[in-house]
């Protein structure tokens, strides 16, 4: 079926980077360097710019185009929730807090599906999925996607409704995450959609 949207596990194990968008979000092991390597690779990813900087009130630092409202941010946090729920439930106990998160919330390159449904995604080059049946012609929309594995960081697009889709992508894209940092080898067999599966990984 065309047109369907995926969630996108970027591999940047080799990738190592911190954020500090603004002094609220200063944390010790992060350097301004570090900050805009994965800022630039957002931009770079999305071809936007993420001029707003703020935080959820659970603690989850939010890069955006546009101010999220408080709703936005209210779905992040219940995705980040559900996440750790079911984290703790198989046993995992790294990367369990919110202020270790970092979200990018990007322009959509489509708000509708093929099949008319609300699906606001992000358009990235096709890579692995070239020749799927999500090649949109050389390029795949995206639910979300990993950029970086720390912080642990990701993108998902602007929603103006449907805010449980956000707590679902939340959770979709964290649970690669979690996985990295708790349960590699199902990590590993997990991160890449085109060999086939899908989330949520966890249940």
């Amino acid at each position: 079926m065309r047109g369907r949207s995926i969630s996108v596990a970027l591999m940047l194990a080799t990738l190592s980077l911190t954020i500090t968008p603004v002094q609220l979000f200063a944390r010790p092991q992060m350097s301004p360097s570090n900050r805009d390597r994965l800022i630039a690779r957002a931009e770079q990813v999305t071809g936007d710019r993420f001029t707003v900087a703020t935080s959820t009130p659970r603690g989850v630092t939010v890069l955006a185009v546009s101010a999220p409202s408080k709703d936005v941010l209210a779905a992040i946090d219940r995705g980040f929730a559900d996440l750790f729920a079911v984290a703790q439930r198989h046993g995992y106990r790294n990367r369990l807090n919110f202020n270790s998160y970092t979200v990018f919330i990007a322009r959509a390159d489509r708000t509708k599906d093929s099949a008319g449904q609300y699906s606001p995604d992000i358009a990235v080059p096709a890579g692995q999925y070239a020749g799927s049946s999500y090649d949109q012609g050389g390029f795949v929309y995206a639910a979300g996607m990993v950029l970086a594995f720390n912080p642990s960081a990701f993108v998902f697009a602007e929603h103006e409704h449907d805010f449980s889709r956000i707590s679902n992508v939340v959770r979709y894209e964290g649970e690669h995450l979690i996985l990295y940092y708790n349960d590699r080898p199902l990590y590993e067999k997990t991160a890449d959609h085109s060999k086939g599966g899908g989330h949520p990984i966890l249940n």
